[in-house]
């Protein structure tokens, strides 16, 4: 059969990739049922970075979501993308949560699994192919496509040979960054339809510009499935437009034979969605040669930009794409998916951020250089390896089998939050993040971040958004960033000073009803405010984030180099060690706290 099957990715991938996975439901079921028409091979919903921007940005249950999704695409299977044993979240999970998730991803909607590990390790694919088998899904093994010294099509082939010898229904080439060339893209195919007998999808970014030209060289030789996304989702760092494949195999053998029409009525509803999202847009997702040397997938680009723009440091972009091939060189050219393209990203803006290399490593580095992810592509930098883990023993078994069951632990944890085994879910995907979203929701108190960003005018007598303040002979850079939405008369403001990001409370006189009683304008910041950190015992981050623990009281004695807090920033973790030997005398952070870089946290003397 010639004829070509289309998954298109605007409800996942297309958002993911240009507006940093912000899309909320509410603007995706007004459509559905055109979508539902379409006659699609599959539309991905779910999965990837939609779980985790679901609770922590939009407010959403993502299991709702996709029970919602269920319902309003009867006809239409519905895909995600799953990470092995990493599910969707950051780190391995022991089996019994991997059997338990995916059972449950199957039952409230999932049709498609496709799943993939970031470092090829097919040993990390076993249990989710397995579960998904005995759920009577379909089972899709992707292969997380890169270029180094250490890959090439042979070691691709051996591992599209495992996957279906797992059981694995089908295989997906996943070239998350758009590294294919369309030469390159015809020897895989044809390399890989001689060695398996399964169908042969083809997952290719339009970073760099070639993914349509890949398309079609992968259709010639043998490929019949192919992701794309609705045109005011595609290009760039997402993907082909649906419209203008499906208009150039028209009238082939390779015809789709989806309806143009049908397709670009869907186009104009998605244009006007995506307006509303414009605070997130990023000058970073356009097309980008420089994707095949830096390997930044689509996803993690926006997603990097808009953590960059909210920490005040946007303009050193070009600065960390430039030291993500150094780390990943150094941590052994590891594929840059989810997960690796998070540590790798986050520690290269560790890097540039401190302004020395490896100053400060985030526990995810240590924790793949110890081997917990998976076994290393190629040779790991020794150097790099002893300053961040030292001489610990770097294992060599399958990671999870190191693991103890988790569920009846996790279901204990949130037992008087959690009301179905999808919040427990929810909780072991992201515990800090998850549990926050439970307690909101039991409190009523979810509120998603504001969609309104504030726009510079241009009159002359225009409010201004970047200014300097000068108090008490102190001179503050101040950049207003964003607002929110009024509620109690107040309303948030987003703002830089001297590029750290704040959030302050107004309450302007006219909607407090003090305008003729000459009462100051009141303004509160987020957050206590701290010492400035001068002495050597003065522990400082380097960069913006939130305490998540806190492992040590006052009073303790401590040894340099002891670990003394976990902050989490850009959705990764970095343990923060004690400068110098001696006593805790003050502890000016609880687990929760917001902190920021110059700010003393904890006195060491």
């Amino acid at each position: 059969m010639d004829k070509v099957h289309i998954t298109d990715t605007v409800l996942r991938d297309g958002h993911q990739s240009l507006i940093a996975t912000r899309m909320r439901t509410d603007d995706m079921l007004p459509i559905c049922a055109k979508l539902d028409q379409v006659g699609y091979w599959s539309l991905e919903v779910w999965g990837g970075a939609t779980f985790d921007s679901c609770l922590r940005f939009l407010k959403e249950d993502p299991w709702e979501r996709l029970r919602k999704l269920k319902a309003a695409l009867p006809n239409t299977r519905l895909q995600m993308l799953l990470r092995g044993q990493n599910l969707l979240g950051y780190r391995h999970y022991s089996d019994d949560v991997v059997k338990g998730f995916v059972a449950r991803a199957a039952e409230n909607g999932v049709d498609v699994f496709r799943i993939f590990d970031a470092l090829n390790d097919t040993r990390n694919l076993r249990v989710s192919i397995e579960s998904v088998k005995v759920a009577g899904k379909h089972a899709q093994g992707a292969i997380s496509y890169t270029t180094s010294p250490v890959h090439d099509i042979p070691q691709f082939v051996g591992i599209a040979k495992q996957m279906e010898a797992m059981g694995c229904d089908s295989i997906a080439i996943k070239d998350m960054a758009g590294l294919l060339t369309p030469m390159v893209t015809a020897d895989l195919v044809d390399a890989l339809a001689n060695a398996v007998a399964v169908p042969i999808h083809l997952h290719s970014h339009a970073t760099s510009g070639l993914a349509s030209m890949c398309q079609l060289k992968a259709i010639e030789r043998g490929c019949r499935h192919i992701d794309t996304a609705i045109s005011t989702f595609s290009g760039g760092t997402s993907h082909p437009p649906t419209e203008s494949m499906v208009a150039a195999l028209k009238g082939t053998p390779y015809d789709t034979g989806l309806d143009l029409e049908l397709l670009q009525q869907i186009g104009f509803y998605f244009y006007g969605v995506r307006k509303k999202y414009a605070r997130f847009e990023s000058e970073f997702t356009g097309v980008d040669t420089r994707v095949q040397v830096n390997q930044i997938p689509g996803g993690m680009i926006s997603n990097l930009a808009n953590q960059l723009k909210e920490q005040g440091a946007l303009e050193r972009m070009n600065e960390v794409l430039e030291e993500v091939p150094r780390v990943r060189e150094n941590l052994g050219y590891p594929p840059l998916v989810t997960p690796t393209s998070q540590i790798v990203g986050t520690q290269a803006v560790l890097n540039v951020l401190s302004g020395a290399c490896y100053q400060n490593i985030s526990n995810e580095v240590k924790y793949y250089l110890k081997g917990r992810y998976g076994k290393a592509p190629g040779k790991v930098n020794d150097i790099v390896r002893q300053m961040a883990i030292g001489n610990e023993d770097v294992i060599d078994c399958r990671p999870a089998d190191l693991l103890q069951p988790e569920m009846d632990k996790l279901r204990e944890d949130v037992a008087t939050l959690a009301t179905t085994e999808e919040d427990v879910l929810t909780y072991a995907m992201f515990p800090e993040v998850g549990r926050t979203f439970l307690e909101e929701r039991a409190a009523g108190t979810l509120v998603p971040e504001p969609l309104e960003n504030v726009e510079p005018k241009q009159s002359s007598g225009s409010t201004p958004v970047e200014f300097n303040v000068t108090m008490h002979g102190e001179t503050y850079h101040i950049k207003v960033t964003g607002t929110g939405h009024k509620a109690d008369n107040r309303r948030p403001f987003y703002v830089s000073v001297d590029g750290v990001p704040e959030e302050i409370m107004v309450e302007t006189l006219e909607e407090i009803g003090l305008a003729e009683s000459g009462e100051v304008l009141s303004a509160k910041t987020k957050g206590s405010k701290r010492p400035q950190a001068k002495q050597p015992g003065h522990v400082t981050t380097s960069m913006p984030g939130t305490i998540v623990d806190v492992l040590v009281n006052e009073g303790d004695e401590v040894k340099e180099g002891d670990p003394l807090l976990v902050t989490e920033a850009m959705k990764m973790e970095t343990e923060l060690q004690a400068p110098i030997s001696g006593k805790v005398t003050a502890l000016h952070v609880q687990k929760g706290d917001t902190v920021n870089p110059d700010e003393t946290l904890i006195e060491i003397e």
